[in-house]
């Protein structure tokens, strides 16, 4: 029990770092020092090292955002929209604007197309589109139009977060999910207010 919870006190840091530094800025020595772990233990949790690490931690952020939107989206693809939106602003005020998304930090970083971070990340964004889809066809969205919505949603969200960030405001993140509400609104037949 406390070696399983060593191991995720290491993915859950891990995950902290790369939504603030990005993978290639981290070391797995860094890692295991945020987590408060001997550099030794990373490697007998983590024999795959830092590109193993990495990929469990976007699992588990990927884990956290599906149970954040599956937990929602009953309520409507509105309503958990404007989850969706306020856990991204808690993200980046809570950080003091120092921090992101891990899915999208391991995204943008030069990596083989095959590396598993990187497919990880893949699988991440797929899943959170496929539940936003989901709820929008169950409201009325069309296949195509829903999936191309949900789409929308992931993109602009994780693209606001970086403007957020530079910006050191979230201005920016209530523009766009102002806008988004308009466009799911539009496209689950229900009129714009």
């Amino acid at each position: 029990m406390a070696e399983s919870r060593a191991r995720d006190r290491m993915v859950v840091a891990a995950a902290d770092m790369l939504r603030r530094r990005g993978l290639n800025a981290t070391s797995v020595r860094e890692l295991a020092k945020h987590a408060g772990a001997p550099l030794g233990s990373t490697y007998h949790y983590f024999p795959g090292g830092k590109s193993q690490l990495a990929t469990e931690a976007v699992r588990f952020a990927d884990g956290l955002v599906a149970r954040k939107l599956a937990k929602d989206l009953p309520a409507g693809p509105i309503v958990a929209l404007r989850e969706f939106v306020d856990m991204w602003r808690k993200v980046v005020l809570d950080s003091d604007f120092r921090a992101g998304c891990p899915v999208l930090a391991v995204s943008v970083e030069d990596l083989p197309d095959t590396d598993d971070p990187r497919l990880a990340a893949a699988a991440a964004f797929d899943r959170w589109t496929g539940l936003l889809a989901d709820s929008l066809r169950a409201h009325g969205a069309a296949d195509t139009v829903a999936t191309r919505t949900a789409t929308l949603i992931v993109a602009a969200l994780e693209g606001c977060v970086a403007i957020c960030r530079a910006q050191r405001d979230t201005a920016a993140l209530d523009r766009t999910a102002d806008a988004l509400e308009e466009v799911v609104r539009g496209v689950i037949g229900r009129p714009v207010r």
